[in-house]
Protein backbone atom coordinates (compact mmCIF):
# COMPACT_ATOMS: atom_id res chain seq x y z
CA UNK A 1 0.00 0.00 0.00
CA UNK A 2 1.22 3.28 -0.90
CA UNK A 3 0.86 4.77 2.68
CA UNK A 4 2.45 1.57 4.64
CA UNK A 5 5.52 3.28 5.35
CA UNK A 6 3.61 6.38 6.77
CA UNK A 7 1.44 4.50 8.58
CA UNK A 8 4.36 2.21 10.51
CA UNK A 9 5.51 5.23 11.74
CA UNK A 10 2.62 6.79 13.19
CA UNK A 11 0.83 3.65 14.58
CA UNK A 12 2.12 0.88 16.97
CA UNK A 13 0.51 -1.60 15.40
CA UNK A 14 -2.40 -2.71 12.86
CA UNK A 15 -6.00 -2.87 13.64
CA UNK A 16 -8.45 -5.75 12.09
CA UNK A 17 -10.34 -3.63 9.95
CA UNK A 18 -9.80 -3.25 6.26
CA UNK A 19 -11.75 -1.74 3.18
CA UNK A 20 -11.79 -2.92 -0.57
CA UNK A 21 -13.95 -2.99 -3.89
CA UNK A 22 -14.80 -5.75 -5.64
CA UNK A 23 -13.92 -5.86 -9.16
CA UNK A 24 -17.50 -5.96 -11.30
CA UNK A 25 -20.69 -5.06 -10.06
CA UNK A 26 -22.86 -4.60 -6.76
CA UNK A 27 -24.23 -7.73 -7.78
CA UNK A 28 -20.47 -9.46 -7.55
CA UNK A 29 -20.18 -7.52 -4.02
CA UNK A 30 -23.18 -9.22 -2.89
CA UNK A 31 -22.62 -12.58 -4.26
CA UNK A 32 -18.75 -12.64 -2.21
CA UNK A 33 -20.50 -11.25 0.86
CA UNK A 34 -23.28 -14.23 0.47
CA UNK A 35 -20.42 -16.85 0.02
CA UNK A 36 -18.70 -16.35 2.78
CA UNK A 37 -18.86 -18.43 5.87
CA UNK A 38 -17.08 -17.10 8.88
CA UNK A 39 -17.88 -13.40 8.78
CA UNK A 40 -21.14 -11.85 9.56
CA UNK A 41 -23.25 -9.43 8.35
CA UNK A 42 -23.58 -7.00 10.29
CA UNK A 43 -23.61 -2.87 10.46
CA UNK A 44 -21.21 -2.53 13.29
CA UNK A 45 -17.97 -3.89 13.35
CA UNK A 46 -14.66 -4.57 15.09
CA UNK A 47 -16.32 -7.00 18.00
CA UNK A 48 -14.64 -9.89 18.66
CA UNK A 49 -16.23 -12.30 15.66
CA UNK A 50 -15.47 -11.43 12.50
CA UNK A 51 -17.84 -9.32 10.59
CA UNK A 52 -18.48 -7.53 7.05
CA UNK A 53 -20.63 -5.01 5.06
CA UNK A 54 -21.21 -3.20 1.90
CA UNK A 55 -21.48 0.56 3.26
CA UNK A 56 -23.12 1.61 0.17
CA UNK A 57 -25.97 -0.75 1.30
CA UNK A 58 -26.30 -0.37 4.58
CA UNK A 59 -24.39 1.88 7.22
CA UNK A 60 -24.23 4.78 4.29
CA UNK A 61 -27.46 3.70 2.42
CA UNK A 62 -29.34 7.24 3.56
CA UNK A 63 -26.23 9.27 2.60
CA UNK A 64 -27.34 10.68 -0.66
CA UNK A 65 -25.39 8.85 -3.77
CA UNK A 66 -23.73 11.84 -4.87
CA UNK A 67 -22.17 12.19 -1.61
CA UNK A 68 -21.48 8.56 -1.39
CA UNK A 69 -19.74 8.91 -4.27
CA UNK A 70 -17.66 11.82 -3.32
CA UNK A 71 -16.14 9.69 -0.44
CA UNK A 72 -15.69 6.86 -2.59
CA UNK A 73 -17.99 4.55 -0.84
CA UNK A 74 -19.53 2.47 -3.59
CA UNK A 75 -21.53 -0.62 -4.27
CA UNK A 76 -18.27 -2.55 -4.85
CA UNK A 77 -16.70 -1.28 -1.43
CA UNK A 78 -16.80 -3.89 1.36
CA UNK A 79 -15.55 -3.12 4.41
CA UNK A 80 -14.52 -6.01 7.31
CA UNK A 81 -13.02 -6.78 10.61
CA UNK A 82 -11.27 -9.61 11.69
CA UNK A 83 -12.17 -11.62 15.04
CA UNK A 84 -10.00 -13.63 17.55
CA UNK A 85 -11.06 -16.70 14.85
CA UNK A 86 -7.68 -18.39 13.88
CA UNK A 87 -6.38 -16.21 10.61
CA UNK A 88 -5.58 -19.10 8.39
CA UNK A 89 -9.43 -20.22 8.44
CA UNK A 90 -10.23 -16.11 7.88
CA UNK A 91 -8.08 -16.37 4.68
CA UNK A 92 -9.26 -19.21 3.85
CA UNK A 93 -13.16 -18.07 4.14
CA UNK A 94 -12.26 -15.22 2.03
CA UNK A 95 -10.31 -16.97 -0.65
CA UNK A 96 -13.16 -19.68 -1.50
CA UNK A 97 -15.63 -16.73 -1.96
CA UNK A 98 -13.41 -14.80 -4.15
CA UNK A 99 -12.37 -18.39 -6.38
CA UNK A 100 -16.31 -18.23 -6.74
CA UNK A 101 -16.89 -15.38 -8.45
Amino acid sequence: HPQHRLASRQADGFGGMLSFEISGSEADARKFVRRLKLFALAESLGGVESLIEIPALMTHASVPESERRRLGINGRLIRLSAGIEDIDDLKGDLLQALKGM
